[in-house]
């Protein structure tokens, strides 16, 4: 089924990934969300329209959302929590249940051994400020995946297992390629409902990223 995606942050590494494989792999159209619309150009111009916004605008989210079926959010900054409030009250607004929201490793101190000490003290405030925002998500009723890559590489390859909440985090790297890939796999199959998936690339276990 073709379906109206909304991609908020799409400047982003992993979101210019990921709306080039909703492109070529799906038959979907994009509105593509980001503070300085000049900064970017459509790809497909029949199938993308660009929108200039800020993700804490509630104004601006829900003139953006509509006949939207699914967003994806690649936001960043240290206001994150407030960008995940008004996001969730968008969607409530607007009617819209999916989403795939992109977080970071360690907000749950799921991330073991002396990977995981190093990983929080060079995050620091980084973890703090994502998990308030995955709980803001957390507590929505939307139909959302919370996706928490391992530290990202610009490999070209598809390659990653993923663990569930709750669930020891494995690796210390995976490729921005396998997350925009899970990304448009997420919202083509409307899978991992309600989920928050730790996602790396298997056999990649250590104290840090090999490039550390």
């Amino acid at each position: 089924m073709t379906k109206k995606v909304l991609i908020l942050g799409v400047h982003g590494k992993i979101a210019r990934l990921a709306e080039k494989e909703f492109l070529e792999k799906t038959d979907d159209s994009l509105k593509l969300f980001l503070r300085k619309a000049g900064r970017l150009n459509p790809i497909q111009p029949d199938r993308e329209v660009v929108i200039e916004g800020d993700a804490t605008n509630l104004e601006q989210l829900v003139a953006a959302m509509q006949g939207v079926d699914a967003v994806y959010a690649n936001l960043a900054g240290g206001d994150i929590k407030q960008q995940a409030q008004a996001v969730v009250k968008a969607m409530d607004k607007v009617g819209i249940k999916r989403l795939v929201w992109i977080s970071t490793l360690g907000i749950y101190d799921e991330v073991p051994g002396k990977f995981g000490e190093w990983n929080n003290s060079t995050l620091g405030s980084y973890i703090t400020n994502y998990r308030a925002a995955a709980d803001v998500i957390e507590d929505s009723d939307l139909d959302y995946t919370i996706v928490r890559p391992a530290w990202l590489t610009n490999n070209d390859e598809v390659d990653f297992e993923v663990t569930q909440k709750g669930e020891v985090f494995k690796g210390t790297e995976v490729s921005r390629k396998s997350i925009a890939h899970i990304v448009v796999e997420l919202i083509q199959n409307n899978t991992e409902l309600k989920h928050s998936i730790g996602v790396n690339k298997p056999n990649t276990d250590g104290d840090k990223p090999s490039w550390y």
